[in-house]
């Protein structure tokens, strides 16, 4: 069985690898949007949502407590590097604060509808999505910087 350190430890390097690549970015490509590819994100966007979904599923649903959430507002948020690496930081110290109250077998305080109740029927489930959220996004966020920079490269020589 998985233990909340060990689960941390993995969203931990997910998060280090988002901050590493908004400094591999720089604050001229972190808004940049891939746009010839349809309903691409920025890296921005993509550092606000995962903020907000740990936020959403660590504390509204797991522990009851109630964050405001504007998801479309997520994925349009603008940054800076240092403003997305103080976002990180700041999601991260309550994602640990959220997991380590957490009762992994217990149902979620605040459970989703639907197919999502079906899916996430204890904390510990619930838990088991962030990191899902987090690596997806990370996919996301590691592509969109590879074409960037080598679009920059590109355009450089």
């Amino acid at each position: 069985m998985i233990t909340v350190d060990e689960l941390l430890a993995s969203c931990d390097t997910a998060l280090e690898a988002y901050a590493d690549t908004c400094r591999a970015l720089g604050d001229d490509l972190l808004n940049a949007r891939l746009d010839d590819v349809p309903g691409s994100n920025t890296a921005s966007g993509l550092v606000a949502h995962v903020v907000g979904v740990m936020a959403r599923w660590g504390r509204t649903v797991n522990r009851g407590i109630i964050v405001p959430r504007d998801r479309d507002a997520e994925f349009r948020a603008t940054l800076t590097v240092d403003q997305a690496i103080t976002m990180l930081e700041a999601g991260r110290a309550a994602l640990h604060e959220d997991a380590r109250a957490a009762s992994p077998h217990e149902a979620p305080r605040n459970p989703p509808s639907g197919e999502r109740l079906t899916r996430h029927r204890t904390q510990g489930a619930v838990l088991l999505h962030v990191v899902e959220e987090l690596t997806q996004h990370l996919g996301q966020l590691e592509v969109t910087r590879d074409v960037l920079l080598a679009r920059r490269h590109s355009a450089a020589g």
